[in-house]
């Protein structure tokens, strides 16, 4: 698992342009399905099994990045713009990979930081002149580290959902009394626009997001319920899905009857591709398995090994068993 995790969030990869981390993705699980096909959003999307429900497991492949937009005139510095949902806390002294190669530094005005206009990327080459133009996108550099249980990593969000969604695949090993489709979908952070075409395409009878979520056990943190090391968490609720009992349920259910270690998830920000699911068609019972992580949208997201085990093993039972919702 954790070298599937390193290959997966070091892979480069910011929401529209995931070609990169689409083949590679592609590779892992290229003899783990019945059918393997990219749509035209270009969501990679795997079949196993046939016959049962039809269910649809969604785990974003993008990550946040930006895009340079202009270059100041004197000093060659790049303005840029978010792609996803960009911390100015965190962005000051950040290295950032475009897409043609070139490494950059985050800097800061001075009296700035609050506003993304405050920021600038410093791409000065050896003779001083800048190394890549306007117009391409970039994505956050950082090793993954294994501190004891705990990975540290860039792009746990949602890289962890496709390891999740991946080693389901090769516990299942191409048998399950469901038509289960895992779509690793693109453009998630930035309007969960690849699991709209998912669904439409699939027309599932059942769905299910594999997400992050955030914690409630850091100092003077958020009021929520749920912690590293706490398991599995089962959503219930966020702004943009509630979930139905029966799906809750199902998966409370499963995780009792395996004695797989979960807490429940009520998220006060944020969404996932659950909430893109449940409107296709004349509607979609949709639900989400979230994985606990601290510090989303930094390069340092921080996630616990048994936590990510119990998610595989829930995932697991419930597209193993035949499903009468």
């Amino acid at each position: 698992m954790l070298e599937l995790t390193k290959k997966l969030v070091e892979t480069w990869g910011p929401s529209g342009y995931e070609h990169r981390i689409r083949e590679v993705i592609r590779e892992e699980i290229a003899d783990l399905a019945d059918e393997i096909y990219v749509d035209g959003l270009g969501n990679l999307i795997c079949r196993v099994g046939s016959g049962g429900k039809k269910v649809l497991i969604a785990a974003h492949m993008d990550e946040i990045g930006l895009m340079a937009n202009y270059q100041e005139p004197e000093s060659g510095y790049l303005r840029f713009t978010n792609i996803g949902g960009l911390r100015t806390d965190t962005l000051n002294g950040n290295r950032v990979l475009f897409e043609d190669g070139t490494v950059g530094v985050i800097a800061v005005q001075s009296g700035g930081g609050k506003k993304l206009d405050d920021f600038y990327i410093d791409v000065e080459g050896e003779s001083g002149e800048n190394a890549t133009p306007v117009g391409q996108p970039a994505g956050f550099m950082r090793e993954m580290q294994v501190r004891g249980n705990r990975v540290v990593a860039k792009s746990l969000d949602d890289r962890i959902g496709c390891v999740v969604a991946i080693e389901a695949m090769r516990k299942l090993n191409k048998e399950a009394p469901n038509e289960v489709y895992f779509a690793f979908t693109v453009q998630e952070e930035v309007g969960l626009r690849g699991a709209k075409t998912a669904a439409q395409g699939v027309h599932p009878d059942v769905g299910i997001a594999l997400d992050v979520t955030g914690t409630g056990d850091q100092i003077r943190g958020r009021k929520m319920m749920v912690s590293l090391g706490g398991g599995a968490a089962i959503k219930v609720h966020d702004p943009g899905l509630i979930v139905p009992p029966a799906i809750k349920n199902w998966m409370i259910d499963r995780c009792e009857a395996d004695g797989i270690p979960y807490q429940l998830e009520l998220l006060a920000g944020g969404t996932t591709d659950a909430s893109a699911i449940q409107l296709a068609d004349a509607g979609v019972p949709s639900g989400c398995i979230s994985i606990p992580t601290r510090y989303i949208h930094t390069t340092s997201e921080t996630a616990d090994v048994d936590d990510i085990q119990a998610c595989i093993d829930l995932l697991v039972g419930l597209v193993s068993n035949e499903i009468e919702i």
